[in-house]
C-alpha cells in the first residue's frame, strides 16, 4: 500500500461513523496561532479532533538552537495520539483548511512513529469539504483511547551536521519547500536570516497543487521532481524548508509520485541559521 494516500470530500463524508476512522483538523496559521483552534470550535468535520501544531504535532522551541516547530518527544506524541483514539488498525484522515500543508506534518509524524497504512489526506482540504456542501459541527469527540505501538524511525531523518557534511556531495537533492523570494534571500518574514543552504533547489511546496488547491496527478508531480533530481539518484534526496513543515508536503507529493520517502531535515532553515559557522546562501 503507498505511504501517500488521497481521499475526496465525497468519500470521507460516505466514511463518517465508522468505527475506527480518526480524523485531525490540523489548522494552522503562522501568523495567529490560535486561528487553529478558534477555526474548529467554530466548526469541523463531524468526529473531527484538533491537533495543533504548536502543542501536538511539535515540540518546544529551544531558543539558539532549535527550529520554530522542533520534532516534539515521541512518547509525548504517541501518548497524543492514543488519547485521540488512535489504533494499529485505524484509519487516519487529515486535513487542514485545503493546501494540506499542515495536514502533510501530521501524515510525516504518523509514518516516522510506523503508522505507514490507511493514513490519508483530504484532498482540498476544509475547502473542499466546504464546497461539497457537507456539514459542519461543533461537537466535541470523546473518543476511547487507542492501542497505537509505534517507535520513531531514525532513518527518515537528517540533522543539521549530518547535512552540512554532505553538502559537497554531488548526488545530493537537497529542495527547499519555501517559496522562491525566501530562497533567494530577497525577503524573510519569519527567521532572522534571509537565504538558503547551499547547494539547495527551490521547489515550492505550493507547486505540488492544481489552481482549485487539489494535488497534481501522480503522473505531473513525477514530472516535477525528475526534473529537479536531473540524473541524480532518489536515494539521496533530503527535503527541508522554514521550520520541517511544509517540507512534509514535498515528501507526501514525492511518495504520490512513486518516489520513496526521502529523509526530512527536521530542524530546517530555522535551525540552520543558529550556528553562524553553518554556510548561507542567497540568490539562485
Amino acid at each position: 500500500m503507498p505511504l501517500a494516500q488521497l481521499l475526496t470530500a465525497d468519500a470521507l463524508q460516505a466514511r463518517l461513523g465508522q468505527p475506527e476512522l480518526l480524523i485531525l483538523d490540523c489548522r494552522f496559521a503562522l501568523d495567529d496561532p490560535a486561528y487553529g483552534q478558534r477555526s474548529y470550535a467554530a466548526g469541523h468535520i463531524p468526529g473531527a479532533q484538533f491537533a495543533d501544531l504548536e502543542r501536538d504535532l511539535s515540540g518546544p522551541v529551544h531558543k539558539g538552537i532549535s527550529g520554530r516547530h522542533p520534532l516534539p518527544e515521541s512518547a509525548q506524541l504517541l501518548a497524543r495520539l492514543r488519547a485521540w483514539g488512535l489504533h494499529d488498525s485505524s484509519t487516519v484522515v487529515l486535513y487542514d483548511d485545503g493546501p494540506g500543508t499542515f495536514a502533510a506534518r501530521a501524515w510525516w509524524l504518523l509514518v516516522w512513529l510506523g503508522k505507514r497504512e490507511a493514513v490519508y489526506l483530504l484532498d482540498g482540504g476544509l475547502q473542499a469539504w466546504r464546497e461539497a456542501a457537507f456539514e459542519l459541527s461543533q461537537a466535541l469527540p470523546n473518543p476511547a483511547p487507542g492501542r497505537f505501538d509505534g517507535q520513531a524511525d531514525a532513518n527518515l531523518l537528517v540533522d543539521a551536521n549530518q547535512l552540512q557534511r554532505r553538502l559537497a556531495d554531488p548526488q545530493l537533492t537537497l529542495l527547499d519547500a519555501r517559496a522562491l523570494p525566501r530562497f533567494r534571500g530577497e525577503v524573510e518574514p519569519l527567521d532572522p536570516v534571509a537565504g538558503h543552504i547551499p547547494g539547495a533547489r527551490c521547489a515550492p511546496c505550493t507547486d505540488n497543487l492544481d489552481s482549485s488547491g487539489r494535488f497534481l496527478p501522480a503522473a505531473q508531480l513525477r514530472q516535477r521532481f525528475a526534473a529537479q533530481l536531473g540524473e541524480r539518484p532518489a536515494s539521496e534526496l533530503v527535503a527541508y524548508c522554514g521550520s520541517g513543515v511544509t517540507a512534509c508536503h514535498n515528501l507526501f507529493a514525492l511518495c504520490l509520485a512513486g518516489y520513496p520517502l526521502a529523509p526530512l531535515y527536521a530542524g530546517s532553515w530555522s535551525e540552520w541559521i543558529t550556528d553562524p559557522n553553518r554556510p548561507v546562501a542567497v540568490g539562485d
